[in-house]
């Protein structure tokens, strides 16, 4: 193996360990398993020279007596060999998988979010599916076959070696040669390999925004446009395994055909009276016989080389998320009996770098249990501000306080405890109605509470005419739930959690007038006693707020409640026409 090689694999190897490491019993039982294997196969070869010398030349009858005994005997030991090491390498190998596939989902629970803003979920779910599924293959089927097989090349040529040293050093000259070619392969296996790895995750990625959008591709007649798509993803994958394909078709052939050539030279010094004079047929017979079985394994190593170099691309491209940098959580304050007064001191904030700031300079203080409704053109910085809040972004310049208290200050559990959010786009787990208000509160929520927080969001209105009530299950995203069902349980979820801290993103937007007259009584219910942060698209929702902040362009161009707008004439009171007009 080259430097190049090994510096790419010895790390992934290192890395690997720790996982294999807890089941380590398992692992030598299957090593020392495979070596039993791989002896056995070289016995059987070295049992032709005392058939041939002993009972043959010699003709000696007791010789085929014992003979069929052994044999019998050897195959009974590599069966048992062939299970255990079949069997223990499995048992480690997905033990260490699902290790690595829970070590990758949550890594992803405490990864940053503008780690998934410049990613596609298909891509991180192929990481959790198609990834460490071929490690596993790589760790299990490729490894097996590489150990056993290479068990067996050792036995035959300590065979070949101890009946004539002077020919199987000529075999040993293509040693290099044969080294060379794996070597070559392997790097050129690993590198298809990683670019499999992508192709997999467009196919996953182009299947899951064609389910997610199964109904607007349907309304639109997008079925070609999305076939289509799919045919170039699709056949991408089909294109790199077909790279993979030949390489692993050229590299067989390539080394017997050197090893042919070292057997037919081996062949010719034989021809030398010398060289004769010093073997019996017997250890000629199984000198030729091991420099021939060597092509068996020798293929096979070959041949899953492919694979194995696929599980060792797959275990780097794992490693790099499990790399990836976590969420800043440097806060050391827990935040307790928060009253609630929020404040954002000259906070500036932009996404990258290089990007210019979406928000500047903003000073706002909402105090204690009122509200504070942001209002303005889509772009203008309005949903930004509320993901500050709960630090899902981090902010570059200025801060932001609860109670006095810098959110950088605090641990990210204990502020994000403080806050409930209420937005557009509700997610619903494929769970029962009674568990998705419930989500992720501990076990001292009764029954009582979440019927009584179903109750308060209105949620009751359409559940006492479901079957199982409750317990009914909503679906994946909550597709069997209108968008006003989803709306309810979402605000019973945030009634439930009882946090002093509000954030209300654009709840009502995509509501019927039925719908968002019941979810307003919700909503006012919910905001009752809590600091409130609410982004408004209907105007209408948010005339009684403490305070209404207009934004443009991420600056704060007016602010004030809803009658001192209205008196000013500026850019609220002609959105306030705007939608009085429609």
């Amino acid at each position: 193996m080259s430097a190049d090689n090994q510096n790419q694999a010895w790390p992934t190897f290192k890395r690997l360990w720790p996982y294999v490491l807890p089941y380590k019993m398992a692992f030598v039982a299957a090593i020392l398993a495979m070596a039993v294997y791989g002896g056995v196969d070289a016995a059987m070869i070295y049992l032709v020279k005392p058939l041939i010398d002993s009972g043959l030349a010699e003709g000696n009858a007791s010789t085929f007596k014992w003979a069929p005994l052994v044999v019998v005997g050897l195959f009974m030991v590599r069966g048992l060999g062939n299970f255990v090491s079949t069997y223990c390498m499995a048992w480690v190998s997905q033990h260490v998988i699902r290790a690595m596939r829970q070590a990758v989902f949550e890594k992803y629970l405490k990864l940053p979010v503008t780690f998934f803003d410049n990613r596609s979920s298909g891509d991180l779910i192929s990481k959790i599916t198609y990834d460490t599924e071929q490690v596993s293959r790589a760790s299990s089927n490729a490894l097996i076959s590489m150990v056993r097989d290479g068990f067996t090349v050792i036995g035959l040529l300590f065979i070949m070696f101890w009946q004539s040293w002077q020919l199987s050093a000529i075999f040993f000259l293509v040693g290099p040669i044969v080294a060379w070619v794996i070597t070559v392969v392997s790097r050129r296996f690993r590198k298809i390999s990683k670019n499999i790895q992508a192709a997999m995750g467009g196919v996953t990625s182009a299947s899951e925004q064609m389910l997610k959008g199964h109904r607007n591709v349907l309304a639109f007649g997008g079925q070609e446009v999305e076939a289509e798509r799919f045919a170039k993803v699709n056949n991408r994958t089909r294109q790199q395994n077909m790279k993979l394909a030949a390489a692993q078709a050229i590299s067989q052939p390539a080394i017997q055909i050197i090893g042919s050539m070292a057997l037919a030279v081996v062949l010719f010094a034989a021809s030398f009276p010398s060289v004769l004079d010093s073997l019996t047929p017997g250890s000629f017979v199984a000198i030729i016989g091991a420099m021939m079985g060597l092509m068996t394994p020798v293929k096979h190593l070959t041949r899953v080389n492919a694979e194995f170099q696929r599980g060792i691309a797959a275990a780097s491209s794992v490693f790099e998320v499990l790399d990836e940098m976590e969420a800043a959580d440097n806060g050391q304050t827990e935040l307790k009996n928060v009253r609630g007064e929020v404040r954002f001191d000259n906070l500036s904030f932009r996404y990258t770098p290089e990007s210019d700031n979406v928000l500047k300079a903003i000073d706002l203080t909402i105090p204690a249990g009122q509200t504070l409704a942001l209002v303005g053109r889509s772009g203008s910085g309005k949903s930004t501000l509320s993901s500050l809040l709960p630090r899902f972004y981090e902010t570059d310049q200025g801060r932001i306080t609860i109670d006095g208290v810098d959110v950088r200050d605090v641990t990210l559990s204990s502020l994000r405890s403080q806050i409930a959010l209420v937005s557009q786009q509700v997610i619903l787990f494929n769970d029962s109605i009674a568990n998705n208000i419930a989500y992720a509160c501990d076990d001292k929520v009764t029954r009582a509470q979440i019927e009584a927080a179903a109750e308060a969001a209105h949620v009751m209105d359409f559940v006492k005419d479901l079957p199982e009530g409750l317990d009914t299950l909503v679906g994946e995203d909550g597709v069997l739930l209108s968008g006003g069902q989803r709306q309810r349980i979402a605000i019973a979820r945030a009634l439930l959690r009882d946090a002093p801290i509000l954030i209300l993103d654009e709840a009502t937007s995509a509501l019927d007038t039925e719908s968002e007259r019941a979810i307003q009584a919700a909503l006012e219910t919910l905001q009752q006693g809590r600091t409130s942060l609410v982004i408004a698209h209907r105007l209408s929702t948010i005339e009684n707020a403490d305070q209404i902040v207009v934004m443009e362009k991420g600056q704060i161009v007016e602010r004030g409640d809803h009658a001192e707008l209205m008196a000013h004439g500026g850019i609220y009171a002609q959105l306030q026409q705007l939608q009085a007009g429609e």
